[in-house]
């Protein structure tokens, strides 16, 4: 009889302590989530505040609020200028496309269970940058006037997408086959777009080549409408669809035994990060490695539950992107570098870092 009744309160003290390590994992994804938001906008007051126009942070936040509480907060002309006209639509693009980036980037890793996974290697950056240099160079679009550019970067995004899930589909829309036809299509816009580059002119080249460093100068508050509006409507979409990717990284045949249609779940994810993509290298031209290396901070911290590692991976690459042009805004003041470039030069150094740790087992 005692052994009965002891048996029954060791497995309730099992189950009382396995649901409080529980508790503290997911307090410990909350607080990660929670830090990077005052981080965030800590950040975006900081970039506000510099720039040739010396402000400090407490006059870009006074600028800022100024509009939305007049009677509150006072602020003076040169700082409403340099806040509302001049930087806060760039970092504002900067929040939005690190978000989008940070959410596609993390969705392709564990859609196609493939580290390496991001909107650059899988060549939907390189159909951004076919579209744009076709529109700079011959003046060939689907749509004229200012949205030239823009419109063809977007659609030859999404015709790199589909041309991928429908290489993809001939044999079963599998992670193999998704990312060799990724990597295929890569290559093939590449040297599209460099014998469109051989055969231009020199200051059209100059002209392209600068798009597909990427570079958040050319935000507007009607270009960040339009990116808001597509960030909006996709990531929502994708967080919806977090625990079929959970699933789905035990292997395609548990995920099926437990009802999650594989195929059907991994074309709309990889359908819904493309659109993701598009509607933002559109606007900023193909800055790499934020889709990259912001899911891969965030599995080493939180794991890999994707219920929290999808808005988590926006977060960080909001954080980086903004940083990223901060850095590039001052680094070579009054020179402003592309903000690609600072990403790579900023990603580089973490992903090796990230390698060399050696923890294989966040993945």
């Amino acid at each position: 009889m005692a052994s009965s009744v002891t048996e029954p309160d060791e497995g309730m003290e099992e189950s009382i302590a396995i649901k409080e390590q529980y508790q503290k994992f997911i307090g410990r994804k909350v607080t990660f989530i929670l830090i990077l938001i005052p981080i965030l906008f800590v950040l975006a007051g900081l970039a506000a505040s510099l720039g040739s126009a010396n402000i400090s942070m407490w006059d870009a936040y006074s600028a800022f609020l100024h509009r939305f509480f007049p009677n509150y907060f006072a602020s003076s002309r040169l700082a409403e200028i340099c806040v509302w006209k001049l930087r806060l639509p760039r970092i504002l693009m900067g929040i939005v496309a690190g978000i989008g980036l940070g959410v596609a980037g993390c969705v392709m890793q564990g859609v196609l269970r493939n580290p390496l996974a991001s909107p650059y290697t899988l060549g939907i950056a390189s159909g951004a940058g076919f579209g744009a240099s076709l529109a700079i160079l011959a003046g060939a679009g689907f749509v004229g006037g200012q949205y030239l550019v823009i419109g063809n970067a977007f659609v030859f995004a999404l015709v790199v997408s589909f041309i991928i899930l429908g290489l993809s589909s001939r044999r079963g829309a599998t992670p193999e086959t998704m990312i060799l036809a990724g990597i295929a299509m890569m290559y093939l816009f590449t040297a599209m777009t460099m014998t469109l580059q051989y055969f231009a002119e020199a200051e059209a080249v100059k002209g392209a080549i600068f798009w597909m460093v990427g570079s958040l100068g050319r935000a507007s508050w009607q270009k960040l409408s339009i990116a808001t509006i597509v960030v909006a409507c996709c990531v929502p979409l994708l967080i919806l669809k977090s625990w079929d990717l959970n699933v789905m990284g035990a292997g395609d045949e548990a995920a099926k035994s437990l009802g999650v249609r594989v195929g059907r779940t991994r074309i709309i994810t990889m359908v819904l990060a493309s659109l993701l993509v598009a509607g933002i290298v559109c606007f900023t031209g193909t800055i790499g490695f934020v889709g990259l290396v912001a899911p891969h901070v965030c599995r080493m911290v939180i794991g890999g539950d994707n219920r929290f590692l999808i808005p988590t991976s926006g977060l960080v690459g909001a954080v980086m992107l903004v940083a990223a042009d901060t850095a590039a805004r001052t680094i070579m003041a009054p020179v402003i570098l592309p903000v690609g470039v600072m990403t790579a030069y900023l990603g580089v150094p973490l992903f090796i870092y990230l390698i060399m740790r050696r923890r294989r087992e966040y993945w």
